[in-house]
């Protein structure tokens, strides 16, 4: 099985953000491989990675990384993937993080996504890998409907709730 998704992170003390792009994926059956690299203490290795990654059959790549958050950047500077960007909450509320991200030059775009939203960044990955593959699309779609479901519960589940003064 090859990976279709590379996760990174700059340690795995981000691991229990990074973990709900994991687990979505697992749900989805969308083969993906978790690394950790740095852009300040492994940059050799990041310069590899980047360079190379599609060269394995990587279709995105979702880099977390809190504080200075540069992982994303290098990486988007050196790839010609599509890169999403994970501010994670470390410092500053991870203001600071989302900040590095969103703030790229010219010619090197970053995708963010909310502070420790790596769920989100896992679903934009999905959407990317559905533009031209049905297969992924279809995931999309059920995964989208599924939103819808749970909200209609969660209004029939609100109906049975009473108040006193609660119109419906």
């Amino acid at each position: 099985m090859q990976a279709l998704v590379s996760i990174i992170m700059g340690s795995t003390s981000d691991l229990p953000v990074m973990e709900a792009a994991c687990k979505f994926f697992d749900s989805q059956e969308i083969p993906f491989e978790v690394l950790a690299l740095s852009a300040h203490r492994t940059p050799d290795e990041v310069a590899d990675y980047a360079k190379h990654a599609h060269e394995r059959g990587v279709k995105v790549i979702i880099a977390g990384a809190g504080m200075a958050a540069h992982l994303p950047g290098v990486i988007a500077a050196m790839t010609p993937l599509p890169v999403i960007g994970v501010p994670i909450k470390s410092s500053l509320e991870g203001v600071d993080a989302a900040l590095a991200m969103l703030q790229m030059p010219p010619g090197i775009p970053v995708a963010t996504v909310a502070i420790n939203g790596a769920q989100n960044a896992a679903i934009l990955a999905l959407q990317m890998l559905g533009v031209n593959n049905p297969e992924m699309m279809a995931k999309v779609t059920a995964f989208k409907q599924s939103l819808k479901q749970k909200i209609v519960k969660a209004n029939a589940d609100l109906a049975q709730v009473s108040y006193n003064f609660k119109t419906n």
